[in-house]
Parts: C-alpha cells; structure tokens; sequence
C-alpha cells in the first residue's frame, strides 16, 4: 500500500460535534445512538464533546465515555462559557471533511445524520435540519421561534425555516473560516454567505425532552434580535462601515440644518424669539443625537471586538483539560 493510500486510510472523514451542559442524564443513550449511527458509515469519525461547564456529574459520564470509546474527545471548559463558545471549541478540534453539530439533549435524532450527509454529497457546503414537527411548548419557544426565524432570514438573506436546530452539517472549510462569538453559532450559514456557500434545508425528526431542562427561554429572544443587528452589519458594512455611519450622519445634518432653517424662518418672518426654550425642540434634538451615538457606539464596539478576536487568535473559552 502506498503512503498517499496510508494518508487516505486514517484520514476523518466525520467529525461530530456535542456541547454538552448539565445533561447526565442524557449522555449515555446519546452516545450509544450515536456510535451505531456512525459505525455504520464509511470512513473514521471522530466525537467532540465539549462539557461547557456542567455542575450535575457530565463530565464523569463523559470521561467514562472516552475509556470504552477511543474515537470519543472530551473537551472540558472551567465555566460555562455559552454554546457558541463550545462550538467554537469543536470546530477548532475537528478534523473532518465533513463537521455534524447535534444537541446533547436527545431532542435531535443521530439517525438523521446521514440523511444529511447525502444531501452534502449533492454538492451543498451546508445542509440545516428543520424540526418541521416539532415538540416544544408553542407560546415560549415555538412562537418567538417561528418569529425569529422569519426576521433572521428577512435580514440575511438567507432562508432557512429553522436556524435555531443544532443538528447541522458544514463542510469543513466553513467552520474553519467563520469566527464565533457571543452567541452567533446559530447565524452561522447566514456568516458563512459571504463565501458564497450553498445551503440547503432538511426536515429532520424533533423528540421531546425527557431528562433535565431546557437551557432555553423567552430572554434568549432579546439575545437573537441583538446578534440579528451585528451579523446584518457585518454582512452589509462590516468591510465599509462609512457608508452606514456616513448615511446617518448625513441624515441627522440634513434634519437638524432643515430644523435650524425652519426656526429661523420663523424667528425673522414671524417674530419667534426663544425658540430655544421650546421643550419640543430640545427634546427632539436629544433623541436624535442619543439615538445616534448609542447606535453608532453599538456598531463600533462589535467592530473593535470582532477585530480583537481575529487578528491576536485570542480565544473565547478557557480549557481546564482534553482528553483523547
């Protein structure tokens, strides 16, 4: 056998990405669906669980995990960092070709994967699953679901029927080009759109939760909208933030001189002589230049953060230890 036949062979062609917080209870049955999914598929695979600061006893289960299963990495945080930091950690980790995102919370189905990995094969660089029947309570997680989904796809132009689904696959040179943090793991084919990537959109199957808590709830919506606000910036002006700083402040010139010009018009043709003391005016001016600097503050500081992150590699996360 040749040497480029040797490299071929012990090549990972998978690699399966689990952030796991507080969810003991549901690791072991996870793990056992998982490994018999992926025994079943051609080529090695790799499993990277990255505990994001679990206090419930899941980094035991994890590690007692990796003794019976070699192909089985545990990544272990010293806090919990979020679940954008805990991919960011297993995309760093992962050696793949292909890179499957699942929830440790047995609400995702690993028999869904090569589903998705024959979608992939059709030429896509990302295929997202869609809970199209999905079993969740309606007013404080499928509603503001069904609602961010819309906005998000409204704003990046990428049209998805359900980006909060963990259960993803990405080429591997997606998740090694798109920088995480906050809590932008979910807008993640909307930031990879600059590449010019093609994205497809699979049903998959949604089980309702049986062990532990959902970490999610209604104050993760404001989150969502707030991240909406950075990724449309940096899509649209990220590269040419003038256009948009520029635009409001030629907006706020034209309005305040256009106001100046009225009251002016009415202090020499109509007698008007404190106009500074009308409260309408001066409330008036301080909502438009509060409005502006906070907006443009809020920018600014994404910019900086993005800028901070990328160009000294500094990470997001702090690992305690690894074990492979």
């Amino acid at each position: 056998m040749t040497d480029d036949a040797f490299d071929k062979q012990d090549q990972i062609a998978l690699s399966v990405v689990v952030p796991v917080f507080n969810e003991a209870e549901n690791l072991e049955p996870l793990f056992t669906r998982l490994i018999k999914v992926l025994d079943g598929l051609e080529g090695r695979y790799e499993i990277i669980a990255v505990d994001d600061g679990s206090t419930d006893g899941s980094f035991a289960i994890l590690k007692r995990l990796n003794e019976g299963n070699p192909q089985v990495k545990v990544v272990r945080f010293r806090r919990n960092f979020g679940q954008t930091a805990a991919f960011s950690a297993g995309f760093d980790r992962a050696q793949g070709e292909v890179v499957v995102t699942i929830d440790a919370d047995l609400q995702n189905d690993p028999a869904d994967i090569p589903c998705l990995l024959d979608k992939m094969a059709e030429g896509y660089d990302v295929v997202s699953g869609w809970r199209q029947d999905r079993h969740d309570r309606f007013l404080d997680r499928k509603l503001p679901s069904m609602i961010a989904n819309w906005l998000i796809s409204t704003v990046t132009g990428v049209h998805l029927h359900d980006y909060g689904c963990s259960l993803k696959a990405y080429h591997r040179d997606v998740v090694k080009n798109v920088h995480l943090y906050g809590e932008l793991h979910r807008f993640i084919p909307a930031l990879a759109s600059w590449m010019g990537v093609s994205v497809a959109e699979l049903p998959v199957t949604h089980h309702p939760r049986r062990f532990g808590k959902s970490k999610y709830g209604l104050s993760r919506t404001v989150r969502v909208l707030l991240d909406l606000l950075t990724v449309r910036f940096m899509l649209s002006y990220s590269a040419r933030p003038m256009q948009l700083f520029g635009s409001v402040g030629l907006l706020s010139l034209v309005l305040g001189v256009g106001m100046g010009l009225y009251l002016s018009v009415q202090k020499v043709l109509y007698g008007y002589r404190y106009q500074i003391d009308r409260p309408l005016l001066l409330l008036s001016v301080l909502l438009m230049v509060v409005g502006v600097q906070v907006v443009s503050m809020g920018l600014l500081g994404e910019l900086v953060v993005r800028t901070y992150h990328e160009t000294q590699g500094k990470s997001i996360y702090m690992i305690r230890e690894v074990i492979e």
